[in-house]
């Protein structure tokens, strides 16, 4: 049960409407600290690790650590590379046993992103019960947010959404409405509801075939996430919040105790942040007892 892909937990979600939480780590302590707290909140998990921790620590050691953690868990626990531009990292983490798989070729011109994603997605199934992950549009970082949410080209247009999933192979799906990485610069984010409820009926309106991923979480208000998971919204990517958990926790700890030298006391503050900021989300994102 503990060591699934990211779809068969995200098709209950949906049909459920609720999120489950992807949560971005970039250590072990980290990683400990998300199980455990979701295994204590009886809700799925996804733990995200990104390309750049990914290829620090090594995708053999982040999975096997997953495996160890997953394997006796009551819960479901999916281990999904986060945005990832390219194609052989892609089929190297698959191959070392992440569960879930997100190539990111959305920067590419329309074709060239079906193509890139195809091609992982063929690969990554041939492997057997693993998923994929794709985007369209720009999810843009905080400095760009509301010039992209401006643009009507830069979101992901709702016809070719239905192409690109038909043609790419993809098993959930990440379109882009105008949320952002990191932390929103403005009060209130500029959120294309209307495109996401319309991308949704589109994809799924005659039964639930393909979650949809909201990317950005991190500073978007209770009411705007509560809004986005009700439209559909399955899989909630927090990434920012988790790394502002760890630094500040640090800071903080070292800052009080400035004369002791205690790892373990150090890595225990920064545990308890981390299961803090997870018990957030999993409020927020109603997936409480839903393993």
């Amino acid at each position: 049960m503990a060591i699934v892909n990211a779809k068969e937990i995200l098709v209950k979600a949906t049909e459920g409407r609720y999120s489950v939480g992807a949560f971005n780590i970039t250590n072990i302590i980290q990683m400990e600290a998300v199980v455990d707290t979701a295994v204590q909140r009886n809700c799925p998990l996804i733990i995200q690790a990104s390309v750049a921790p990914s290829k620090a620590l090594g995708s053999k050691v982040i999975a096997s650590v997953y495996r160890i953690l997953a394997q006796d868990a009551p819960i479901p626990i999916c281990l999904h590379l986060d945005h990832c531009t390219e194609v052989d990292f892609c089929k190297q983490c698959a191959d070392s046993g992440y569960t879930n798989i997100m190539i990111d070729a959305s920067k590419q011109p329309f074709e060239k992103n079906i193509q890139q994603t195809r091609e992982v997605a063929d690969y990554v199934h041939g492997l057997g019960d693993l998923t994929v992950e794709g985007e369209l549009g720009t999810v843009s970082g905080v400095e760009d947010q509301v010039k992209v949410a401006e643009d009507e080209a830069a979101l992901c247009n709702p016809a070719q959404a239905v192409e690109f999933v038909a043609k790419s192979g993809v098993d959930i799906f990440a379109p882009a409405i105008g949320t952002a990485h990191g932390v929103y610069k403005t009060e209130n984010p500029k959120i294309d509801f209307d495109r996401f409820s319309e991308i949704f009926k589109l994809l799924n309106g005659k039964g639930v075939k393909m979650p949809l991923v909201v990317h950005g979480g991190t500073g978007l208000k209770p009411d705007v996430v509560k809004k986005l998971v009700s439209l559909g919204g399955s899989k909630f990517n927090v990434s920012t919040d988790l790394k502002h958990s760890l630094i500040d926790a640090t800071y903080d700890y070292i800052a009080e105790h400035r004369d002791e030298y205690n790892p373990g006391k150090l890595d225990a503050a920064v545990r308890q942040a981390i299961s803090d900021k997870i018990n957030y989300w999993i409020d927020l994102l109603g997936c409480a007892d839903k393993a």
